[in-house]
């Protein structure tokens, strides 16, 4: 799950919109989650959580007057889900030493540092308006998750001091295996999901890395289009690190 710390900045005195996004998200961490755990709660309780749970109607500040309090995520656990066991601690002290040391911060650089802490899981993202499209698009991935195809999916609630989208995340475990993040795109695929999608590695989201960073690394690493004009119709997927079609 994605419990961010900003690391120390290391340039005085300037301003990146990403520090800005890392710091929104980890107070979305710290916040209540709402959760639906298929391990422990009866299938029969599902349809009745995710009606009373509507992504486009669960606020993310909640409401002062009325008492409802601030929602971080809402969540459904897959009833094989286990959370990471990785370094998160020495993922972001080695992190500070590669700052310190002035060696370049790339991905693969990043890459080494999850791999030496066994930090590697990883979500396929959607930004969708708020609304129709993204309670279906969220119901359509949070059954499969209750299905055991999917580890972990989590919605944002809506916010109404962002610019009215919401992100749906769906997990997997290892973000250096291709063939295991492009099924877990085939999956999303076959819940009838037919939005972009971008990948993100979780080792991203511990350091703090996301769009306008100092660093100029792009936070996502795969994107998806589902292409409706081919037959059969399917993903087409781009490595962003390589700029190459995945086959």
């Amino acid at each position: 799950m994605e419990g961010e710390v900003v690391p120390v900045d290391s340039v005085v005195g300037t301003s990146f919109a990403a520090e800005t996004y890392a710091a929104e998200a980890m107070a979305a961490d710290m916040d209540p989650w709402i959760v639906f755990d298929s391990r422990r709660t009866p299938r029969s309780e599902f349809d009745g959580w995710l009606e009373s749970n509507t992504p486009s109607q669960v606020y993310r500040h909640g409401d002062e007057e009325s008492g409802v309090s601030p929602v971080g995520w809402i969540a459904v656990l897959g009833p094989n889900h286990c959370p990471s066991t990785g370094d998160v601690v020495g993922l972001q002290e080695g992190w500070e030493k590669l700052l310190a040391s002035g060696r370049p911060v790339t991905f693969q650089t990043v890459k080494e540092l999850a791999l030496n802490h066994g930090v590697l899981t990883g979500k396929w993202l959607m930004h969708l308006d708020s609304g129709f499209k993204l309670d279906h698009t969220w119901e359509c991935v949070a059954r499969a998750a209750l299905d055991g195809k999917i580890s972990l999916v989590k919605v944002s609630p809506y916010d109404h001091k962002s610019d009215g989208k919401q992100v749906i995340c769906t997990y997997n475990q290892n973000f250096t295996d291709e063939s295991e993040v492009i099924k877990l795109d085939s999956i999303i695929r076959s819940t009838g999901v037919k939005c972009a999608l971008s990948y993100k590695p979780d080792v991203y989201t511990y350091l703090g890395i996301y769009r306008k960073n100092r660093w100029k690394i792009c936070p996502t690493i795969y994107e998806s289009k589902f292409d409706l004009e081919c037959v059969p119709r399917r993903s087409h997927i781009i490595n962003k690190v390589t700029n190459l079609e995945v086959t």
